[in-house]
């Protein structure tokens, strides 16, 4: 980690008790058709101040986070190649694709600051991988993204939490608006982030939702974040939403980070991150299905990467399928110099 300031006396006009920044990595994979991220466990009162998580006694109180790890200034040339040396000794994963995320620098992210911690930065990154045991020195697991957002998995149609809980809520908090302005800006916000019906979800917006509803009230963090500040949790917060949270503001980080990918893929070969060398135009599909949370037309999709030249067959069968054995192809990595936005795109929707 890197600390400004020194102490109670550092920091802007040589007082307060500086800043703290840190490194957060958000490790995605997609497996058996799921997107999955790394988690680690630390225990409850761990501090978000960028180092490696403390070891887990037996019986403690733990809570799921993303990957935390330091900057070292004098040693690291780089936040990437920083972010590599610590994900490889906590977790054993050498990785791929990496690229910068967004900087997390709210005030009282880290509760701990009200009680006159320090600030806390955190610069995220986003990695994708391929699914892989973990080891190194910290306890990680791979869990389903959809977990953390059931919301946001629409491939079976509309979630059955969206029309029976999440809507009806948006729609009350829309209601109870002090006034009339208040309430069409509050129908505003509400039909950007959820729009009205299937045709009109927009899949990228992803935080935009996730922040709404933690405004409304519909988020344990919501609770959480109110206890810690001392004040009231709103009333709506009686009930939350299903769906796992994450430490400090973690679920907020990998939401912007879904947002991306789902964004990324329309015109960044990043799929191909996340499938083997050789795959099937299956397999390819599932994974961005399983990404962007749709389902997709199959000869649309086909059509679309093909008419991109974004794969090349091997002339290579698929072994141990089951029925017709499909043909496997590779990745054209020429493609990146050949368009100036060879991403898969996102065809219609499979009806």
């Amino acid at each position: 980690m890197v600390r400004t300031g020194k102490g109670n006396g550092g920091g802007a006009g040589g007082c307060g008790p500086g800043i703290v920044v840190g490194l957060n990595a958000v490790i995605i994979a997609v497996t058996d058709e799921e997107p999955r991220v790394l988690t680690v466990s630390v225990p409850g009162d761990t501090p978000m101040e960028g180092g490696a998580p403390a070891a887990v006694g037996e019986g403690a109180e733990t809570q799921e986070a993303l990957p935390t790890g330091p900057l070292d200034p004098k040693g690291d040339r780089t936040l990437e190649l920083a972010l590599r040396r610590w994900v490889r000794a906590q977790t054993g994963l050498e990785l791929g694709y990496v690229e910068q995320l967004y900087t997390f620098g709210d005030r009282f992210r880290d509760p701990r600051e009200r009680r006159g911690g320090p600030r806390v930065l955190s610069v995220a990154y986003l990695a994708l991988v391929r699914e892989g045991r973990v080891a190194g020195e910290s306890p990680s697991r791979w869990r389903g993204v959809y977990r953390f957002f059931p919301w946001e998995d629409w491939r079976g149609g509309p979630p059955s939490i969206v029309e029976r809980r999440l809507l009806p809520a948006v729609e009350a908090w829309v209601r109870e608006a002090p006034g009339r302005a208040a309430r069409e800006l509050r129908r505003e916000r509400a039909a950007v982030a959820f729009g009205r019906g299937r045709d009109r979800w927009d899949g990228e917006r992803v935080l935009d939702r996730y922040e709404l509803l933690y405004e409304m009230g519909l988020l344990p963090e919501t609770i959480r974040d109110a206890r810690a500040a001392g004040e009231k949790p709103p009333e709506a917060v009686a009930r939350p939403l299903p769906g796992s949270s994450l430490a400090f503001d973690h679920r907020r980080i990998l939401a912007t980070a879904l947002g991306r990918i789902r964004g990324k893929i329309r015109y960044r070969p990043v799929v191909f991150e996340l499938v083997p060398e050789e795959f099937t135009l299956l397999r390819l599909q599932r994974t961005v299905e399983a990404l962007s949370g749709i389902r997709l037309h199959k000869q649309n999709f086909r059509r679309l990467v093909d008419s991109g030249g974004l794969v090349e067959g091997t002339g290579r069968l698929e072994q141990g399928s089951r029925g017709r054995p499909a043909e496997l192809f590779r990745f054209r990595r020429e493609v990146i110099l050949e368009r100036p936005a060879p991403g898969v795109g996102l065809p219609a929707r499979s009806r």
